[in-house]
């Protein structure tokens, strides 16, 4: 495994973020594929003794049961200090606004239940899941440097966001004396590479680093066509950002699996071999111990400048889809598949 700094923090991660959103009781939230904590425990145990270091989860994935799974297997199988955890919170709810609480208040209760889940007294990366457009950017960032300060949360970082949004946020951080975001977490792989518009540019010029989601864009750049998972056949979310191109996209596809056959690889490691080229540490999702076996390879290969070439010379613009394109102002009080299920915050 190798290892980088993220962005302008001392957290020293693994090039590989584990994405715990397949683990979770299964019907409870979001999704029906994830995976029970027997299984969890055993891919997250694996992902340690291949030296990754970096785990990525979120209060909503699945009623807060994949920061339980991920918070159990953590206590029993490393050392706390050894390990870098991060999670994310959700904007304010209908609830929150109509009973007037701040988005002060909202992270703070919203982190306290995330460390209630994790069984742990703080968290390294404490990450905005998406742009709140119904709460004053002054009220979200003051609220996550005052977790900061408690010592409840070691650094910040977004998801789901525009550059200018980015850019804007630290803005406020700097002239406030608050945190700063040091990390994104965006949509971005070889099939959607619309982050290289103007976020991979203020990335790397002001050192923030690049964690994206959906590295392998829900299994679709680890398989041949025909090839089939229970994700890929009941993933609805997946689907909606991904099957609307899938023509254009499929000749991609077929690229990265000719280059598999060619370095006598896997599909995963051609796709996540060319994302480490653009991103501090893709945040790759496991539902069997294989998957992160495959992920972890990746960081050893190298591509020429000719295979990422010929990764990339198809590639054609997208749409934006999934939160970036249901998460704007005019949406934001409509019900959306996000939300803390079960749980009460």
């Amino acid at each position: 495994m190798q290892y980088t700094e993220l962005g302008n923090s001392d957290l020293r991660i693994s090039r590989i973020c584990m994405g715990c959103m397949g683990f979770g009781e299964a019907g409870n939230g979001q999704h029906s594929w994830t995976v029970d904590e027997a299984h969890s425990r055993a891919i997250i145990k694996k992902g340690l003794d291949l030296g990754v270091n970096f785990f990525d989860t979120a209060i909503a994935y699945q009623s807060g049961t994949s920061e339980q799974y991920l918070g159990r297997a953590i206590r029993d199988f490393a050392k706390r200090d050894d390990v870098v955890i991060a999670t994310k919170f959700l904007p304010r709810t209908d609830s929150e606004l109509e009973a007037g609480i701040t988005g002060q208040r909202h992270v703070e209760r919203m982190l306290d239940r995330s460390l209630q889940n994790l069984g742990m007294d703080y968290v390294d990366l404490y990450i905005c899941h998406m742009w709140d457009y119904n709460t004053p950017l002054y009220d979200i960032m003051e609220g996550l440097n005052n977790a900061v300060r408690a010592g409840k949360v070691r650094y910040i970082g977004i998801s789901n966001c525009f550059a200018y949004q980015l850019a804007q946020a630290n803005a406020l951080a700097e002239r406030e004396g608050f945190a700063k975001f040091v990390s994104v977490q965006g949509h971005y792989n070889l099939i959607f590479r619309e982050e290289e518009r103007e976020m991979a540019r203020l990335c790397r010029e002001e050192n923030i680093a690049m964690t994206p989601y959906s590295a392998l864009a829900g299994g679709r750049l680890a398989r041949r066509p025909g090839e089939t998972s229970k994700r890929l056949r009941e993933d609805s979310y997946a689907k909606l950002k991904y099957d609307a191109a899938a023509e254009q996209d499929g000749v991609i596809i077929d690229r990265v699996a000719a280059l598999a056959d060619k370095r006598g690889v896997s599909m995963t490691e051609i796709s996540l071999a060319w994302l480490l080229t653009r991103a501090a540490a893709p945040v790759v999702g496991a539902t069997k111990v294989r998957h992160i076996e495959e992920a972890a390879k990746a960081v050893s290969l190298t591509l020429t400048a000719d295979e990422r070439a010929y990764l990339e010379e198809l590639y054609v613009p997208h749409k934006l889809v999934g939160v970036m394109a249901q998460n704007t102002p005019a949406a934001a009080r409509e019900k959306h598949v996000w939300s803390a299920g079960s749980q009460s915050i």
